[in-house]
């Protein structure tokens, strides 16, 4: 039983990995990032809200479930749509590789704050010697894989040379802050879910609250809609980004309780590292295609070496 969620927590990763380049292109075609952000959105609450409906019958709690909650457990929707938006803003920025591999650092060191002070009802982990070698080993990992390609290339192999720009370094900083985002939303998602027994209707709550507030915010960034002209010319896979998603928050939400929030994440930032490099590598969802160096492997190699010691030993 463990080995299905184990599997469950990769195969989200894997998802949210495919969903970054395929929001990133539909971001083109409505010509925003955060229009097309709502429209994951948008299709991500349908289908988890469907799913809700299917699976249980409900949708909302009861008032006095509401009511008796604080307000930061209705944060995830929040999060989420911070760190969705950040993604499609990041991809044509950052390349494949970096808009994954930069937010697993965030994901690493918020995840052990969390779990050092036992934020949000996760359980108290201590900050051992052992776990902090563990991050020194998983820093040395992102520098190995982002940062060598450039120094010893003389360019940025994680990005096509178009998208060189002298503002980069501020992207890859917001990509860090955007995992220690994503790493927060998993943990409250979770917790909620926990408190509702229903994780269908945890993972549509934190959708359609996400959908809400990045629709009202990009309205108002905007001033207008998607053109139906815009619209007419997207491909079919351009509207599984919500769907993927939807899939990856539902995942979270199912293995935390079964798992524990350490090997959901662990196994999660495992599934994205290998679908970013097969994205990079195949230019898949019409993403810049760009080979895998062997440096790049070797930091991938050394993150896992990390993450194994923070989450494992």
């Amino acid at each position: 039983m463990v080995a299905i969620f184990l599997g469950l927590a990769f195969l989200a990763g894997f998802l949210l990995a495919n969903q970054n380049p395929i929001n990133s292109d539909l971001s083109k075609i409505v010509r925003s990032p955060f229009l097309a952000a709502s429209i994951s959105f948008l299709v991500g609450t349908l289908f988890l809200g469907l799913l809700s409906w299917g699976m249980s019958g409900d949708l909302w709690p009861s008032r006095q479930f509401i009511s008796k909650q604080p307000m930061w457990i209705w944060s995830g929707g929040l999060l989420g749509g911070i760190y969705l938006t950040s993604n499609v803003v990041l991809f044509p920025k950052l390349g494949a590789m970096q808009t994954v591999i930069l937010p697993i650092l965030g994901q690493i060191l918020m995840g052990t704050i969390i779990d050092t002070f036992g934020w949000f009802k996760a359980t108290l982990i201590p900050l051992t010697g052992l776990r902090f070698i563990g991050l020194v080993i998983l820093t040395l990992g992102v520098i190995c894989a982002v940062v060598l390609p450039s120094a010893l290339n003389k360019k940025e192999l994680l990005l096509n040379n178009s998208s060189q720009n002298n503002g980069k370094l501020f992207w890859q900083i917001w990509a860090i802050i955007a995992g220690a985002v994503s790493a927060i939303q998993q943990a409250i998602n979770g917790h909620l879910g926990t408190l509702l027994h229903n994780s269908e209707q945890a993972a549509f709550i934190s959708f359609f609250t996400g959908f809400i507030l990045i629709t009202v915010f990009s309205l108002i960034l905007e001033r207008r809609l998607p053109k139906l002209s815009e619209l007419k010319t997207t491909t079919v896979w351009n509207w599984f980004g919500g769907i993927l998603g939807g899939s990856f928050v539902l995942a979270t939400v199912l293995t935390v309780p079964k798992i524990g929030a350490g090997l959901t994440i662990t196994m999660s930032l495992i599934g994205s590292i290998i679908g970013s490099m097969l994205v990079q590598q195949f230019g898949w969802w019409r993403s810049a295609r760009s080979s895998i160096s062997f440096i790049q492997i070797i930091g991938v190699i050394i993150m896992a070496v990390g993450v194994m010691i923070i989450k494992f030993l």
